[in-house]
């Protein structure tokens, strides 16, 4: 599983996660398109607004591999924001996947404003680097 480094491991302040630290022995969780009723929480609703934002600053229109990006926090934006490249495979960490910017600014136009929302990304834990895989971790 490849690991986005320099990517946000979640929304600073919050409990919303962004990446995933290892690979789930069992596989990956599916991505599964998940509806955005009008009544999700605000919180939710800025943790995608951050997720993608954060999507689009690391990669652009570039494809990425899934790799250690949270199953759950994409299936927020899976099929619509976010497309799989070639056919997705909802259970393959490799699954390369892009950010459909005509989409994006269609869902979440708050990122294209020119007051657009700022994320305290310094603040963030980019690199988990005070952290290592069970395989590394030294005091095993």
């Amino acid at each position: 599983m490849l690991k986005h480094r320099g990517f946000p491991g979640r929304l600073p302040g919050t409990d919303f996660q962004f990446t995933i630290r290892r690979a789930n022995k069992k596989g990956a969780t599916p991505l599964v398109r998940r509806e955005r009723y009008r009544d999700r929480k605000p919180a939710d609703r800025r943790a995608d607004t951050a997720f993608l934002a954060a999507l689009i600053e690391h990669f652009g229109e570039e494809p990425f591999q899934r790799g250690n990006l949270d199953a759950g926090r994409l299936s927020w934006l899976i099929g619509r924001e976010v497309v799989p490249v070639g056919k997705l495979d909802p259970t393959d960490y490799d699954q390369l996947l892009r950010v459909d910017l005509k989409r994006a600014e269609a869902g979440f136009p708050e990122l294209f404003a020119e007051d657009a929302p700022e994320f305290d990304w310094d603040g963030a834990d980019w690199d988990d680097e005070d952290w290592h895989d069970e395989d590394e971790d030294p005091r095993r």
